[in-house]
């Protein structure tokens, strides 16, 4: 009977004491921003996740679940169009008021142009006679893009989903950001300037977690300059070393770290590239002496082998949407050291 009287007693207590807010319903769109947006929540509560899995945000289809997520969601946290176009048309047309976060506009973040072309070779965009002459849609952000030499354009009759897609894309071409590259995360410090917007929105929705916000992102920003300084070294023995990449998603840590990525075998994911456009890259790695030619995830491994085979390169992967890793605050710091350590694993073994 005592310890059932004691036990009751705590669990009065337990009961009456002040339980910290619940912080409100939020929504990420990929794992790289709802890492972020989750390192600031910790210990409030869990944004849910748009984009899961293996999916990429450059052909991502919305399901039902995603859908009333957004319709309850007091905030949600995206790119920007331009790289999560399926998710335009949805936002445009939230019904509950949500506070909708453009990280691509937060304050302090350093944007970097398209580049040009899949091998990076400057084009004259006034000559619009000459076919062979395409801007790269190196973030797949500049919607209104032209396919790049060796690359084949939808097939509109074959495929009509492809051709709304495609269309729907020209539809948006004013609102292409004036052509940045989208991969804004892959720099540490734009992941601050994310993450200080992050904060800063969170804590005017929910004040009464404010303090909670302010003291994780203080957290945020010491793991993330340890993570710049690692990477730093990472990559030091290697930096001079070129390479080449599946798509160009890796301009913002190439501007960081100042590695040698010397082009990338398709300017889209979302288009095959050509014969022509694999014989130019398989020329590339010979002139250039690219050591490593880079894969991802989520799209076709078997042209890494096309534009290796009879070269010295090496292959191997690199994963800038994280699609292999379980989302949560850790992912960030996973995604950037392990983009760090396969550079160096390939190139260092290639030379």
């Amino acid at each position: 009977m005592k310890s059932s009287s004691a036990l009751l007693f705590a669990s009065t207590i337990l009961l009456s004491s002040p339980v910290a807010a619940a912080g409100p319903k939020v929504v990420a769109s990929i794992k790289p921003v709802h890492s972020l947006v989750a390192s600031i929540m910790q210990g409030v509560g869990e944004p849910a996740l748009i984009v899961e899995g293996a999916a990429s945000p450059h052909t991502y289809n919305m399901k039902p679940s995603n859908a009333a997520a957004l319709q309850a969601a007091k905030v949600v946290f995206w790119v920007g169009p331009g790289l999560e176009a399926f998710l335009d048309k949805p936002l445009d047309a939230l019904s509950g008021g949500a506070k909708v976060v453009e990280l691509s506009e937060a304050p302090g973040l350093e944007k970097l142009k398209f580049r040009e072309g899949g091998a990076f070779e400057a084009h004259d965009h006034g000559d619009e006679g000459n076919e062979g002459e395409a801007h790269a849609d190196a973030g797949h952000g500049e919607e209104g893009h032209k396919h790049a030499e060796g690359e084949a354009e939808p097939d509109h009759a074959a495929a009509p989903e492809a051709a709304a897609a495609h269309d729907h894309d020209h539809a948006h071409e004013d609102h292409d950001h004036d052509g940045f590259d989208m991969h804004m995360w892959l720099d540490p410090q734009n992941a601050r300037a994310m993450a200080a917007e992050i904060e800063k929105t969170l804590a005017e929705a929910d004040p009464d977690n404010a303090g909670a916000y302010k003291a994780n992102l203080e957290k945020l920003n010491q793991r993330l300059d340890a993570l710049d300084r690692s990477l730093v070294e990472t990559v030091a023995p290697v930096k001079d070393k070129p390479f080449i990449v599946f798509h160009d998603a890796y301009q913002y840590f190439e501007h960081r770290y100042q590695v040698r990525v010397a082009g990338s075998i398709t300017v889209s994911p979302e288009v095959l590239p050509g014969a022509e456009r694999l014989s130019q890259i398989h020329a590339k790695i010979r002139e250039l002496g690219a050591t490593c030619v880079f894969a991802e995830p989520q799209f076709e491994p078997k042209l890494i082998n096309v534009v290796i085979e009879g070269t010295p390169a090496k292959s191997g992967t690199l994963d800038p949407e994280a699609a292999t890793l379980e989302a949560g605050p850790d992912l960030y710091f996973q995604l950037m050291g392990g983009i760090g350590t396969s550079l160096k694993t390939c190139l260092a073994s290639a030379s």
